[in-house]
């Protein structure tokens, strides 16, 4: 039942983050539930190249009275929309250390984003203006996420994947002060995280579990510092063989909680630590276009709980080659 080895390449969801929700603006860097299948466990192959495309959509919304700091407002009453579509390429090397395999990627986000909203702008010394509604749409190339380092283990314990790995969200995507629909956040992110993914070769079971830390710059333009967050992401699935290929039917589960408090003149709003859990259905599908695998994922993920962000509803759709 289990997919082979070469099937798990590494899943830069990070690269989608660019619509993500927590912290200034009511969002991070990393998107919750992004992570944790065997897609992205570590390939396992020296030499192995996976290229993948990433599309995401996400609607999510605030009540009238739930403010956020977004672009040097506070606003209420948000109704977002963003779709992302990433193109991604892992290259692990015949490299070893420490008896792990090592790995980079690039990831390239385009990203369509609009958000109205009830906005008060915050003047020099914090000064509040009126409130008025406002609309604002925003497209391009996001902040694009790199992925220096992962190392990775594949002969722990039979069918077991582990991994450590660094993300870094460069802040390349266009920003501006005054504006509700900003596709870049204007600031860095490193992001340690470890990966685990089992996936049984007798009755095709799978529990993968991603967990990652989050550490952000300063936005210069804002003086708005977000705090750090922790999030996991959690998929349990079963795979089976069918139309000549394997499919899977699980649940993915996220949970992310900001840590440490926002900091800055910007920050009117205080500590605002933010907070989201969810759950929702994952289908994933492997077969083979000749000699080489593909992959194709599917997921649903509607928050469920939700503090100081908006709440809404996540579809992923992930479709890769190795080679």
């Amino acid at each position: 039942m289990k997919p082979n080895r070469t099937l798990a390449c590494i899943s830069l969801t990070v690269a989608l983050a660019a619509i993500s929700r927590a912290e200034e603006t009511g969002s991070a860097h990393y998107l919750p539930g992004s992570m944790a299948s065997f897609i992205d466990a570590f390939p396992g192959t020296p030499g192995g190249l996976a290229v993948l495309n990433y599309f995401s959509y996400y609607d999510g919304s605030t009540s009238i009275n739930g403010q956020l700091p977004m672009g040097g407002f506070l606003s209420s009453a948000v109704n977002a929309t963003a779709y992302a579509d990433s193109i991604v390429a892992v290259y692990q090397t015949p490299c070893e250390f420490l008896g792990g395999g090592y790995a980079f990627g690039l990831s390239v986000p385009y990203v369509w984003l609009e958000v109205e909203g009830q906005a008060q702008q915050i003047g020099p010394g914090g000064v509040l203006g009126p409130v008025r509604s406002v609309r604002d749409t925003a497209s391009g190339i996001g902040d694009i996420t790199l992925i220096p380092f992962m190392l990775g283990w594949t002969d722990l314990a039979p069918d077991l994947k582990v991994d450590f790995r660094l993300g870094v969200y460069a802040p390349t995507g266009e920003y501006k002060r005054g504006q509700l629909a900003n596709i870049g956040k204007n600031y860095w992110t490193f992001e340690p995280g470890i990966m685990a993914s089992w996936i049984s070769s007798k009755i095709g079971t799978e529990v993968s579990l991603y967990s990652g830390m989050d550490f952000n710059t300063q936005n210069n333009d804002s003086d708005y510092t977000s705090g750090t967050s922790l999030h996991f992401d959690l998929t349990v699935a079963q795979h089976l063989p069918l139309f000549g290929g394997i499919f899977g039917l699980g649940a993915n589960a996220f949970y992310y909680q900001q840590i440490t408090g926002d900091s800055g003149s910007g920050a009117r709003l205080g500590d605002f630590k933010g907070m989201t859990a969810g759950i929702g259905p994952v289908l994933s599908y492997v077969g083979h276009i000749g000699d080489n695998k593909l992959l194709a994922e599917l997921k649903w993920l509607p928050e469920m709980d939700v503090d100081k962000r908006m709440k809404g509803d996540y579809v992923w759709f992930k479709l890769g080659v190795t080679f």
